[in-house]
């Protein structure tokens, strides 16, 4: 675990990851079978949308990091929400493998030449994705620090 931390500190560990949710939400507009992006599907605005919550991570992360700050319950929720959000990044890696092994049933119609390289490519970015949002649990949870529910409504105050 110390050799993935040195070689993806928590800066570099953040702009890989917004790299990848940006080249994974043009992606989300594409096409694999007919080489098209599709951009009238309403389908194709899930994942974009979701990604929001992980933009939003990444930034109160990189925030509370540089401010020295720590946890909050906002924090927390925001983590929370990712946690699901995580759970469609699965689905999605999933149905990349998924479509890719489809690739023989399809062997009669015409499939793009590029279908091969950018699904292989799809599927290490989500591949990376996973990694990369567990990684980021990990540096809040060594550099924020952890959620202390017990103290939670002590840094509360409620004159202010």
């Amino acid at each position: 675990m110390n050799s993935i931390l040195r070689l993806m500190p928590w800066k570099r560990c953040i702009y890989v990851s917004m790299v990848v949710l940006g080249a994974l939400i043009v992606f989300s507009f594409y096409g694999l079978y007919t080489n098209k992006f599709y951009f009238l599907k309403p389908d194709n605005y899930i994942f974009p949308l979701l990604t929001i919550a992980h933009f939003t991570f990444l930034y109160v992360l990189w925030f509370k990091i540089t401010e020295n700050e720590v946890t909050d319950p906002q924090m927390r929720n925001l983590e929370y929400a990712l946690y699901v959000i995580f759970l469609l990044y699965i689905f999605k890696f999933f149905e990349s493998i998924y479509i890719l092994m489809s690739y023989n049933m399809y062997e009669n119609h015409i499939i793009p030449k590029t279908f091969i390289p950018i699904g292989v490519s799809i599927l290490f970015l989500h591949l990376l994705l996973l990694g990369l949002t567990l990684l980021a649990f990990q540096y809040r949870k060594i550099l924020v620090g952890n959620y202390q529910f017990d103290d939670i409504n002590r840094q509360i105050d409620s004159w202010e």
